[in-house]
């Protein structure tokens, strides 16, 4: 149950800022919406309306009430929750196809998952042409499986597709909603499935993101909590297949596993994408890139150290590599290391020295400290 004190306070402060702004109790109105039972799509429309009305005002006096509303919401709701309504707002925003798909080109790699969805947007479009012209459409459903070792860009890809679908029609929104088992059962008997309800009702007009789905039933078929999500789950694929994409991921071998003693849930599904391990080359492309994005530049000699050290990981690698996790886990031993260095240094240290990575910088391969396969 939220907190009724809470409410009656962002009541009270929503309404003066109505006042305010002279509107008609608008945002009044919309905390009113706010209950149990509808919180993500009333608070989404709050937020929304909150920063629509607030945008161009500059007076102080504005700022504080508006301020002011936004911390008791904070309270009301808690952080995470407003966090990720507020990503969700975000991830809805209009972006056209042709930027998106430069976003996915500009992933290293992944060949061919890119000419996959290239292949999707394709045939949807031209689905919308015929509906348009009078004509049948496919009855193909629009939910995804993602097969594949950790960091291999499942997640990145499915917010680019669901961005991708808002971008030609196909979803409302287009938001991300991430979800794993926790978020999926509940820890009483009769409260997984409104759990679940809750879930979907955020993900309508986007994308619903499961990652290692085959955890809902990792105990051998004795998961009463398990089965009762995925029947709820199962039942949401078919309810909502036209405003609501539902992504599952996770390992080949046991997603398949998962599939096949889930027959009534892999009908739901018509896409199965393959994301293929890393080649050295593109793991230290990615390495580079990750230098780049934090503004770290790193000399040649430590780009070669890096590769003979990821050539030697992954000579050693077992069927579940970790792919760019490593690569980024392998970044963070790297600054790290050049962190030690420079406060060894006396004197000013430099911008250019902040940012250099030397050979030095990288960890001989018994010296690693984060990377974990």
């Amino acid at each position: 149950m939220i907190s009724e004190h809470y409410k009656r306070q962002l009541m009270k402060e929503a309404k003066q800022l109505d006042v305010a702004l002279g509107q008609a109790s608008e945002l009044g109105k919309l905390v009113q919406e706010i209950t149990d039972e509808q919180i993500d799509k009333a608070a989404l429309e709050f937020i929304k309306k909150l920063g629509i009305l607030t945008k161009n005002q500059t007076l102080a006096s504005m700022e504080q009430k508006q301020e002011k509303v936004i911390e008791t919401l904070y309270k009301y709701l808690g952080a995470s929750k407003v966090d990720g309504l507020i990503q969700d707002l975000k991830e809805s925003s209009n972006v056209s196809l042709d930027a998106l798909l430069n976003q996915l080109d500009e992933l290293v790699g992944l060949e061919d998952v890119k000419q996959q969805v290239r292949d999707l947007i394709d045939f949807n479009q031209i689905q919308q042409l015929r509906v348009k012209n009078g004509l049948k459409k496919s009855n193909k459903t629009m939910h995804m499986a993602f097969l594949g070792n950790p960091g291999t860009a499942k997640t990145t890809v499915a917010r680019i597709v669901g961005r991708m679908y808002k971008a030609i029609g196909l979803l409302s929104r287009g938001q991300f909603v991430e979800a794993s088992r926790t978020d999926l059962i509940a820890e009483y008997q009769g409260q997984t499935a409104i759990k679940v309800k809750r879930l979907i009702n955020r993900a309508k007009g986007g994308v619903l993101f499961i990652d290692e789905a085959y955890s809902l039933t990792e105990n051998d078929h004795s998961d009463s909590y398990g089965r009762e999500s995925l029947t709820e789950l199962t039942k949401a694929l078919e309810d909502y297949r036209n405003d609501l994409v539902v992504i599952v991921a996770g390992y080949t071998d046991l997603m398949d596993q998962f599939f096949e003693s889930n027959p009534g849930l892999k009908s739901r599904f018509n896409t199965f994408i393959s994301f293929n391990d890393y080649s050295l080359d593109e793991l230290v492309q990615i390495f580079s890139y990750t230098c780049i994005q934090n503004d770290y530049v790193a000399e040649d000699q430590a780009i070669k150290k890096v590769r003979e050290l990821l050539q030697t990981i992954l000579n050693e690698q077992d069927d579940h590599f970790s792919n760019g996790r490593l690569v980024r886990n392998l970044f963070d031993d790297i600054t790290v290391n050049q962190s030690k260095r420079l406060s060894k240094l006396t004197g000013h240290i430099t911008k250019e020295s902040l940012m250099l990575i030397t050979k030095e910088d990288v960890p001989q391969d018994g010296e690693l400290v984060f990377i974990e396969q």
